[in-house]
């Protein structure tokens, strides 16, 4: 077993720990780890992301459904939009290379990590805002098409949108964000197991550790400020997004 495979493993612990703590982040770190430390090709790895992913969030909602960190009606509009929106997504994957794949990853987060590290602290607890139903659909059936077609379950973007549009403060949209993923993620795995396979054992190990992981973070939910970790959480994707560009950027030139 090389020190990658097993560096691998450890991230797929922190992959839950980060779900469990923010709700989103950790899912978005599942591709490269299974492609560039598990040895994994990227088009399998998307469908065993979202296996991954999706169980991790269901144990991880459940627990924080138990603190009453959970807003189900609120999880069932953006979840059905992004149902949809998965189903879409899943067929784009087999239309791009695996390195356009991997570099359409890369952008994205790049994009993502901007926003953690920009986005103000007027989302924080307590704070709330007037719920508007539609631009919610829109951005639960876009974040749908990202978790397809990429296999991310879309935290990063599922907690800020619940706070803005879901009126929902910062703790409770981190338990229903992980409700959507766990939504999401089921919809892009069904598209997903239609058109191709997985390795089952990595993926049930992965998924154990991920799910290990999640359940700390979520014990330790409320103890971790979530804005501070977002941070520091934010500069990780954002080195892994700038290796991922510049790596599959060249080899497609």
């Amino acid at each position: 077993m090389s020190s990658l495979f097993i560096l691998g493993l450890v991230l797929s612990a922190v992959i839950g720990l980060s779900l469990g703590l923010i709700g989103g982040g950790g899912s978005i770190l599942t591709v490269p780890i299974l492609v560039y430390l598990l040895g994994v090709g990227p088009h399998e790895a998307v469908t065993m992301s979202l296996a991954v992913v999706g169980a991790t969030s269901l144990f991880g909602s459940l627990l924080h459904y138990r603190k009453k960190n959970l807003d189900l009606r609120g999880g069932a509009v953006f979840g059905g939009a992004g149902v949809v929106g998965a189903f879409i997504g899943a067929p784009l994957t087999k239309l791009v290379s695996p390195e356009m794949l991997l570099l359409l990853f890369g952008v994205l987060m790049l994009v993502v990590a901007g926003v953690m590290i920009v986005r103000r602290s007027g989302s924080a607890d307590g704070e709330r805002h007037a719920t508007h139903p539609v631009q919610a659909i829109l951005a639960g059936l876009g974040v749908g098409v990202l978790t397809g077609f990429l296999g991310v379950g879309g935290g990063f973007l599922i907690v800020p949108a619940l706070v803005l549009f879901g009126g929902l403060d910062m703790r409770k949209a981190v338990g229903t964000s992980l409700f959507v993923i766990f939504l999401n993620c089921v919809a892009g795995l069904a598209a997903h197991l239609g058109v191709g396979s997985f390795d089952f054992g990595l993926t049930a190990i992965v998924m154990g550790l991920a799910v290990g992981g999640a359940i700390v973070g979520t014990m330790i939910s409320n103890k971790i400020p979530a804005q501070r970790l977002q941070k520091v959480f934010a500069v990780l994707v954002l080195g892994v997004g700038v290796v991922l560009v510049f790596k599959n950027f060249t080899s497609i030139g």
